[in-house]
């Protein structure tokens, strides 16, 4: 049988698995420090990566779940944890759950994530909606996929973020209170942390934050037709930006620290989107 795209039939097999759910609205994939907005889940179902065939995610502020539930009464999977290249994972392993929600019928899909901050005018605990994106990442997952009805490779990326989407985030982060800038985002592939130099020249390419994920996933899920939007939580400025040095632990304490408005800000982008 030939695939339509990229996973296809490894994405038919683990979203087979997974039975009696209903048709979700729109996927969410929580970052570093994202992970607690599956409390605020009604009727929740959860389905642990390596019970269905995805593997496990090996970074501390990743569970490690599909997850499905009611989001303000509308039904979302969340995909609680990200596999990252710097796992030494292959790019179609990273967008693997982007082609399942593919095929439970998500349309939609929000991506999330801990970065750090490039713009001098941003500050720890800010978030930015992604306007677009640079792949400094080195890889791309639709290398290697045979074009196919529907499916070209050749895929325009010239407006990745859905306008729609974006709008409900500003509007649900305005009403949580929260700090909520527009912005390029770069992806690097991790997982040392960027330079002085190198975090100097993202600003010149026109990056406002930096970090390990998201943008291979926006790239797939694009190709895949589905509606995309991103935002990320500023948890640290770059390096040579302040004086401290950059911790993996103080980035996902950043995040834990806005669990609460994180949860907000989705609920109420879910009413707002839905």
């Amino acid at each position: 049988m030939k695939e339509e795209y990229g996973g296809q039939l490894r994405a038919r097999e683990i979203a087979g698995k997974i039975g009696g759910v209903e048709t979700p609205v729109f996927g969410l994939v929580l970052g570093s420090g994202w992970g607690s907005v599956v409390q605020a889940l009604r009727e929740c179902k959860q389905f642990a990566y390596r019970e269905i065939g995805m593997g496990e995610c090996g970074v501390a502020g990743h569970a490690g779940n599909l997850v499905f539930g009611k989001l303000c009464n509308v039904p979302v999977v969340i995909q609680q944890g990200r596999f990252h290249l710097y796992e030494g994972r292959e790019v179609s392993e990273t967008v693997l759950p982007v082609a399942v929600m593919k095929e439970l019928g998500v349309q939609s899909i929000l991506l999330t994530n801990a970065a750090g901050g490039v713009n001098t005018e941003f500050r720890p605990g800010d978030l930015m909606l992604l306007t677009d994106h640079i792949n400094f990442s080195g890889k791309n997952p639709l290398i290697g996929l045979r074009p196919s009805p529907g499916y070209p490779v050749f895929a325009d990326m010239t407006k990745v973020y859905d306008g729609q989407m974006s709008q409900a985030i500003q509007d649900a982060a305005k009403k949580a209170g929260a700090v909520c800038r527009k912005g390029v985002y770069i992806q690097v592939p991790g997982p040392s942390y960027e330079t002085p130099a190198e975090i100097r020249a993202f600003r010149g390419l026109g990056a406002d934050a930096v970090g390990m994920s998201t943008v291979c996933e926006a790239i797939f899920a694009k190709y895949l037709h589905l509606r995309v939007a991103g935002v990320s939580c500023i948890t640290n400025l770059g390096a040579g930006m302040e004086a401290c040095e950059i911790r993996h632990e103080d980035v996902l304490q950043q995040s834990l620290k806005r669990e609460k408005m994180f949860c907000e800000l989705l609920q109420e982008f879910a009413k707002r989107y839905a």
